[in-house]
């Protein structure tokens, strides 16, 4: 089991035994706080993960509440052994089952959730003091694949710019470690992603037109295992490209299915 303390913030994270092309070293918990502490993203239902958040809680003096970023499995699974164990404390997410809705700029506990939808339509950071709990929006290492939802990277790109101008002192992720120079993660991820787009728009001025040819020349960087996650985002891109009126004609596109 992996611990992230992080230094001057009453906040530690817990990461996962769930390794794997799409969670990396594994999904991290993060506890804010104490007497009670808050938990953001409960994680996958392994059983040495659950304890280990139960014994962490306990000992800040119990759950005030449960945040969600979003909806994904490795980040949820865990949450009915949680509200077993604490079924007094409320949950907060964008959507689904929960006690308390958030959207951008609601206040839960001590956490500010900022709207950063892009990764799920529903997502959510988490802003408290200096830090951010960013679960898929920002990772620790490596890039998230965004959903092709409508104005999914319009957005996401917005979300990150919003995030830049907040004085931060630290990143703490769903996956990967944490991140303590969060100016330049967050300009990386922006700068990484409009790489993509342009390196999309000279595959598409060069007469690229299948899926596969777009993939072979704007994600040749990506390995074979994360190619599926690399068509979706495709998918995002070639939306974008499309609301903006800079599509040409006959381009496929992806057939996703999320």
């Amino acid at each position: 089991m992996t611990q992230f303390d992080v230094p001057g913030l009453d906040l530690v994270g817990i990461r996962a035994a769930n390794p794997g092309p799409f969670t990396l070293s594994g999904t991290n918990s993060w506890i804010v706080g104490r007497k009670p502490g808050w938990l953001v993203d409960p994680g996958p239902g392994l059983d040495e993960h659950v304890d280990a958040l139960i014994t962490e809680l306990d000992r800040r003096g119990g759950l005030g509440g449960v945040a969600l970023t979003h909806h994904h499995a490795d980040h949820t699974d865990a949450l009915p052994a949680i509200r077993a164990t604490y079924p007094d404390a409320p949950v907060g997410a964008a959507s689904g089952d929960v006690d308390v809705p958030l959207t951008g700029g609601s206040v839960f506990g001590p956490l500010e959730a900022v709207a950063t939808p892009g990764h799920a339509p529903d997502h959510l950071a988490y802003v408290t003091g200096t830090a951010v709990l960013t679960g898929d929006a920002v990772l620790g290492e490596g890039s998230v694949f965004i959903s092709p939802d409508p104005g999914a990277l319009a957005a996401y790109l917005d979300a990150l710019a919003r995030l830049r101008e907040r004085p931060l002192t630290v990143l703490c992720p769903g996956h990967g470690p944490p991140v303590f120079n969060p100016d330049a993660k967050l300009d990386q991820y922006i700068s990484h992603r409009l790489d993509r787009e342009r390196r999309l728009l000279a595959a598409l001025d060069g007469g690229r037109r299948s899926v596969t040819d777009m993939l072979d020349y704007v994600w040749d960087d990506v390995p074979a295992g994360l190619r599926p996650a690399a068509t979706v985002t495709l998918a995002a891109h070639l939306d974008k490209l499309a609301d903006e009126g800079r599509l040409p004609a006959g381009v496929e596109r992806p057939a996703i299915r999320l």
